[in-house]
């Protein structure tokens, strides 16, 4: 079986990506797992955010190929893919500045003689991704993880291969160690197996209710750490005081950037009867 990688706009077919065998699956965990032990008691943080500088400089500096990637497999406009990756390397070069101060202990007064806050890796983090943002949303989750001390297992969506192949050899290069960041290509209903593993930790999903609801369940049964973000129905509300053409504009850009695809884009717009006749007026000539 494979994992199919089309242009949504053409539907030219762009690759075709075996799935991980269980084998294969069962060795990546392993070195994940092996990973994690080296690389949060022997490499100091500042030693850590070595390779995430770099990982920042090679994105600014691979943003176009990265960018045309993106825009040929997801869909979205090539300016918005742009500054996708410009966020990604933002974000690495913000935690590479502030992350050894994030992670410091810190004291809290307490009864005791002393006390403090600390965190602390947990192990191998399963991150399964959307393809709206398939740079960002890995990039986002994956580097505080690896920060703190822990290896990572990507999942990502199943359309969007290339960008998960992309991602994993832009940390190679970075000169992330070995085992650090993985890509794993599994069908969806292999999720729930991989939350069960003895390795996984923690899993960071985004996507559907019922996925969300699914991983919470089963990775409740052995108290792992979860991180969910889940589909919504935001409403975009428009008052009898509001600006009609500053209300227009913001509702185009909430609901149509990103081709549409973002979980806090709007849903439903509900418009106050003095503007509602103008407002579909306005908002149809606009998108015609």
């Amino acid at each position: 079986m494979t994992q199919i990688s089309r242009n949504p706009w053409t539907g030219e077919l762009l690759a075709e990506i075996a799935f991980t065998e269980a084998f294969e699956l069962e060795q990546i965990l392993q070195k994940a797992q092996q990973a994690f032990k080296n690389w949060h008691k022997h490499f100091a943080i500042y030693e850590r955010l070595e390779p995430i500088e770099v990982l920042a400089l090679l994105l600014r500096q691979q943003r176009e190929t990265l960018a045309r990637l993106i825009t040929q497999e997801m869909g979205k406009r090539y300016i918005e893919s742009l500054a996708e990756i410009d966020k990604c390397a933002w974000l690495c070069e913000v935690y590479a500045r502030h992350s050894i101060d994030w992670l410091e202990p810190e004291v809290i007064a307490t009864e005791a003689r002393k006390s403090f806050v600390q965190p602390l890796p947990l192990g191998v983090i399963l991150l399964v991704m959307p393809w709206n943002f398939p740079f960002w949303q890995v990039i986002r989750a994956a580097i505080p993880a690896i920060i703190a001390g822990n290896s990572v297992l990507l999942k990502h969506a199943s359309n969007v291969p290339l960008c998960a192949q992309a991602l994993f050899t832009l940390f190679q290069e970075a000169g992330f160690k070995e085992g650090l960041f993985n890509v794993v290509f599994v069908p969806g209903n292999q999720v729930e197996k991989l939350v069960r593993h003895p390795h996984i930790r923690g899993v960071s999903l985004t996507g559907s209710e019922p996925a969300g609801r699914s991983v919470a369940q089963v990775a409740a049964e052995d108290f792992k750490k979860v991180v969910l973000e889940l589909g919504g129905s935001d409403p975009f509300i428009v008052l009898e005081d509001a600006n009609l053409n500053l209300a227009l504009d913001t509702a185009i850009q909430s609901r149509f950037a990103n081709a549409g695809q973002s979980c806090i884009a709007a849903k439903r717009f509900i418009i106050d009867k003095y503007h509602y006749a103008d407002f579909c007026e306005a908002l149809t000539e606009r998108r015609s």
